[in-house]
């Protein structure tokens, strides 16, 4: 099944479409994951993409809706306080013989729809350009709707510490002075004149850095460690094919960590493998003026 929701990965929007992972909605209105019912939750649209397309909080991501189900759907999440979930979808089979997949939602992304422009484009009758912001992990308690699209019921998933909170602030400075080190960095690699003077990287941080300003409960809202601690899981400008799929992974297990001061230091670690990187690229750069 084709997926007609695109995004764009760099300044100049280049398109790219992923796929939507084979479901039915028999499959969906079986399916339920139990949680404590005293847990906060919300019930918001499900945009699903697969399993290479992972959503950190912090990261920003430009969408093309132009299918009528997801131009609905962006309808309703902007009555739903802007809100929905970025969610991928896991296939799994249900046995050798049967004729259909199950699947289990792997990860969920609370996204806010931070701008969006509705156009008339030539080849299609409507379309929208929407962009949307990492918030913070969340957990699928119980789809509750499959047409005209997604719909389920999530709640927060934040992370479990137990550290100082001098220990923490020590590591989200290290983050923070990395990260400035890189985008200085990138900011010398060849680019386009038009190309903003800003590297995804940075973008994500100086989001983090801030308290967000969302009409939700607050058990939505990320800790600004755990916020800080995601915004290197992003691709540096260049990027090679196989250092994004590299990026992938990392973005993978940022998600499945519950523990903040474990991605910080994962954070740390994937900054500092790519300043080297680039600093690598720049010598070679140089190389080549002379």
């Amino acid at each position: 099944m084709s997926f007609s929701c695109s995004f764009f990965l760099n300044a100049t929007l280049k398109l790219a479409t992923p796929h939507l992972c084979p479901f039915s909605a028999k499959s969906i209105s079986k399916k339920r994951l139990r949680f404590s019912s005293n847990a906060t939750s919300l019930e918001l649209p499900l945009l699903p993409f697969n399993t290479n397309e992972v959503l950190v909080p912090s990261e920003s991501k430009i969408l093309h809706l132009y299918e009528a189900r997801y131009l609905a759907l962006l309808e309703e999440s902007l009555l739903r306080k802007k809100l929905f979930v970025h969610v991928v979808l896991d296939p799994i089979a249900i046995s050798e013989s049967a004729a259909e997949a199950s699947f289990a939602a792997r990860y969920g992304c609370l996204v806010l729809i931070e701008n969006f422009l509705y156009l008339q484009l030539e080849r299609l009758d409507v379309g929208a350009l929407v962009t949307i912001r990492g918030v913070g992990r969340v957990k699928i308690i119980s789809f509750v709707q499959a047409d005209p699209y997604l719909k389920g019921e999530v709640m927060p998933m934040q992370d479990r510490n137990l550290y100082s909170s001098s220990d923490m602030n020590s590591k989200v400075l290290a983050v923070k002075e990395a990260v400035y080190s890189l985008n200085n960095l990138e900011m010398k690699l060849k680019a386009p004149k038009e190309a903003v003077l800003q590297t995804r990287i940075l973008n994500s941080l100086l989001w983090a850095d801030k308290e967000p300003s969302l009409d939700c409960e607050e058990a939505f809202i990320p800790s600004l460690p755990e916020r800080v601690s995601f915004a290197a899981f992003q691709p540096v400008s260049g990027a090679t094919q196989s250092e994004l799929l590299k990026l992938q992974r990392e973005k993978v297990t940022a998600m499945d960590l519950r523990d903040t001061k474990r991605r910080l230091n994962h954070s740390l670690q994937f900054l500092n493998d790519n300043i080297s990187l680039v600093a690598a690229k720049l010598a070679i750069q140089s190389l080549e003026i002379q």
